[in-house]
């Protein structure tokens, strides 16, 4: 029903107020906000209007559908995010250009007990694979002190980018340490989350099934110790 209400037709028996029909007549005169008769009435809308309560669940649904759409997944692939890191001297450093085929990029921190415990293998990973150019493993210290990481890697610590506000660490969906990201042609297709024992046979099938996605015959091509090297911090 239309908010404005349409009167009926007066009676023809009515008789006509006085003055009525006089030339500028107050009664010829339309009243501000009155329907005149035969005038044609806005139809009533068959859309009900939405109340508080409905507003704030549309409101919150469309944001969970957002949040859906652009956060990524701790399973399934996603494209790998971008985002700007430093260098040991400071100077801006984009994730792009250092990024291979196949890509492991593992955050990671002196001040987390874990990620010390998990050095060691990751180091020999880092040895053992080092003969795939088409595989690059980036370490990103989170939060860090450029100082004790160079303590702690030696020369390893050249290769270590810095993410001190954890930028990047969120963007990729990192809000503990360590957490590694297996990035295959730009597309984070594995998380592994905690301290991993990158020894493990398991999780190197999982790496050379990575590199032959990309031509690469792991099992053809001869590389150290598959975890029996030295490594360490």
């Amino acid at each position: 029903m239309s908010d404005v209400n349409t009167p009926d037709s007066p009676p023809s028996d009515v008789p006509e107020p006085a003055g009525a029909g006089g030339a500028g007549g107050a009664a010829d005169a339309p009243q501000p906000g009155a329907a005149q008769p035969g005038a044609a009435q806005p139809a009533a809308s068959g859309v009900p209007k939405l109340g508080l309560q409905a507003k704030v669940l549309v409101g919150a649904l469309l944001l969970v559908a957002a949040v859906a759409l652009f956060w990524p997944r701790g399973s399934g692939s996603f494209e790998a995010p971008g985002g700007f890191l430093t260098d040991a001297s400071g100077r801006p450093q984009t994730l792009g250009p250092r990024m291979t085929p196949v890509t492991l990029v593992h955050f990671w921190a002196t001040w987390c007990p874990p990620c010390l415990s998990e050095a060691p293998s990751m180091g020999r990973l880092i040895q053992d694979y080092s003969v795939y150019p088409q595989l690059t493993v980036l370490l990103v210290a989170v939060g860090d002190d450029i100082a004790k990481v160079q303590t702690f890697l030696g020369e390893r610590s050249s290769e270590v980018l810095y993410d001190p506000n954890w930028d990047v660490a969120h963007r990729y969906g990192t809000h503990l340490l360590p957490e590694t990201y297996l990035v295959v042609h730009g597309q984070v297709v594995e998380k592994w989350e905690g301290a991993q024992n990158w020894d493990d046979a398991s999780m190197r099938r999982r790496i050379d099934a990575a590199l032959a996605e990309v031509g690469v015959d792991a099992a053809a091509t001869p590389r150290g110790g598959d975890g029996a090297g030295d490594g360490g911090g």
